[in-house]
């Protein structure tokens, strides 16, 4: 038996979606995008208050607003370098930087954000990035 794997333009179109509500800050939509449940994995950090396990597509699509609250906007920055799809999975590439607000302190780094989208939403998250920076940026 075959599976039959989903067209790689309709995942994309997701995940694009995605990045533009991301940058939005459009949490509604967001949460439209995840599924109820998702396979969230991001390094957990007692010291940093946006990084935590999350479970729901409402808790996942929070984090976008929790960062915002914990950090300095006009200090934001994120570049996008690749953007590779292979089915129903996609792979992005790129730096963020960014300021605790309670701090000053600056973070930075490169990332890299797996997403997995079936029946058009969001079912997986897995995000690497410079923890160790971000948690000594949350330090008093």
């Amino acid at each position: 038996m075959t599976t039959q794997r989903p067209a790689p333009e309709a995942t994309r179109a997701v995940v694009q979606a995605f990045i533009e509500a991301r940058l939005a800050g459009d949490t509604a939509r967001m949460a439209e995008l995840f599924a109820d449940e998702v396979d969230w994995l991001l390094a957990d950090n007692p010291g940093v208050p946006w990084i935590r396990p999350r479970s729901t597509g409402a808790e996942c699509a929070a984090q976008s607003a929790e960062l915002a609250a914990h950090t300095v906007a006009e200090d934001a920055r994120a570049t996008l370098d690749t953007f590779l799809v292979d089915g129903a999975d996609t792979v992005l590439f790129g730096h963020l930087a960014g300021t605790v607000r309670a701090t000053g302190k600056s973070f930075a780094g490169p990332f890299a954000l797996r997403l997995t989208v079936e029946e058009g939403r969001i079912t997986r998250h897995h995000l690497y990035e410079n923890s160790l920076s971000i948690a000594e940026a949350c330090k008093p």
